[in-house]
């Protein structure tokens, strides 16, 4: 009998997701966390064969949120199943250690079979980012026309928090991170981004998500 996991904070989408994991595995037993210390006192508690994490959830760390999870129970696979620009960051979760990204605005057969996928095989890759890894193995003649997906992980860990409000000082609190260091992610997303103040990154970040 599987053990799944839901971390979600919304009660409807839990029960809406639930409901799909019943339709999937009707002998399931399905828990569920609505913040993400929760989820790691449920993976502590007992052994889970899947986790569908929501990564804006009270008390998220982001990207760090995998390698935490796994730090709890090393192979338990984890779909990310999420409302955030999949083709922006889906790669980023993929490369951190999630086993598949699904986003909430998929339609249902899809959701259900990025469950089963990642449940019974480990990996699910969505249609959308198949074309994304094939355009990006060839380094030498991809040019991406979205400027955000060529940003590592932390550097979008560190530009959504500046778009946030977070000041230097709180997010070098938060990420373990020196000052100085993420003074230097900031200048550097500035290069990249071709902006000089929070507000041109904040217009110009607007404009790249809804490309998508």
């Amino acid at each position: 009998m599987k053990n799944i996991l839901i971390v979600e904070d919304y009660q409807i989408i839990r029960l809406a997701t639930k409901i799909l994991v019943q339709d999937l595995y009707k002998e399931a037993t399905i828990h569920e966390a609505g913040t993400f210390g929760a989820a790691l006192a449920a993976l502590t508690a007992r052994m889970h064969d899947l986790v569908i994490l929501d990564i804006q959830i009270p008390e998220g760390q982001g990207f760090e949120m995998i390698a935490a999870l796994r730090a709890v129970q090393k192979n338990v696979p984890i779909l990310i199943f999420s409302a955030i620009e999949e083709r922006i960051y889906g790669i980023h979760y993929l490369r951190s250690g999630a086993n598949g990204f699904i986003s909430k605005s998929a339609d249902t057969d899809e959701i259900l079979a990025a469950i089963r996928s990642v449940s019974e095989t480990g990996r699910y890759v969505s249609p959308r980012i198949k074309v994304e890894l094939l355009n990006q193995l060839d380094k030498h003649n991809y040019q991406s026309d979205n400027p955000l997906l060529d940003l590592s992980a932390r550097e979008i860990t560190i530009m959504d928090m500046l778009i946030e409000g977070f000041w230097i000082k709180e997010i070098a609190s938060k990420l373990d991170l020196t000052e100085s260091s993420v003074s230097t992610y900031k200048a550097r997303l500035f290069e990249k981004l071709q902006v000089t103040t929070l507000i041109e990154m904040f217009q110009k970040v607007r404009h790249y998500k809804d490309m998508d």
